[in-house]
């Protein structure tokens, strides 16, 4: 059996990836892939938990044990959920993966880069998503998005500055890996980045 392809989608709070990834299961399935649609951190029940901890705008935590919580969600996440459907055939949509450890911990909150590295080596290997979506955003356009939605979590409610740290901390990534990082300007019209987004599924052939 030929396995599935794992797909994660990126970008700061407000860059729209729960819209582009509803489109995008829609037009997967409409190709006939059968599609697992999850989100980090969360996926398992494990997951969700330690979710609700994470997102808790009531709680502090020092960024290592952020990093370790996001990390021990993930590697269940693989476990239960993403190694299994990709074995299975399956096409895995994520709704962020590991680039937002590294975006969020590790630009956001300043931890060691090499300490990203070494749980990410620990917990994944060599494995990694065959295509991220990066959505990248002005701070300012995704403040208003999120604002405009729903209240704030805890890292909704960080300041701009944190944000900005986070998205270069994300378009460094994006340098960094060229060949599955794919940058899709979002502060364009929702139209607009759909048009960009079928252009980027057929260009490369993922189907």
């Amino acid at each position: 059996m030929t396995p599935g392809k794992f797909i994660t989608l990126e970008g700061i709070d407000g860059a729209g990836k729960s819209t582009h990834l509803r489109w995008l299961e829609k037009e997967l399935r409409s190709r006939g892939k059968t599609i697992i649609v999850t989100r980090e951190p969360g996926g398992t029940p494990l997951g969700e938990a330690l979710r609700e901890l994470l997102l808790d705008d009531n709680g502090t935590m020092h960024a290592e044990t952020e990093a370790l919580l996001m990390f021990a969600a993930r590697r269940e996440h693989l476990d239960k959920v993403i190694l299994p459907a990709l074995a299975r055939g399956d096409w895995v949509i994520s709704d962020r993966f590991t680039d937002a450890s590294f975006a969020y911990q590790g630009g956001g909150r300043g931890l060691a880069m090499q300490k990203l590295d070494s749980l990410e080596q620990w917990v994944q290997g060599e494995f990694q998503p065959d295509l991220t979506l990066y959505f990248d955003v002005m701070v300012e356009v995704g403040r208003q998005r999120i604002n405009a939605i729903k209240p704030p979590d805890r890292f909704e409610k960080e300041q701009d500055a944190f944000f900005r740290q986070v998205r270069d901390a994300y378009l460094e990534r994006a340098h960094k890996f060229p060949r599955r990082i794919v940058v899709i300007d979002a502060n364009q019209p929702l139209e607009e980045v759909k048009e960009s987004l079928d252009k980027i599924i057929s260009s490369i052939c993922i189907c």
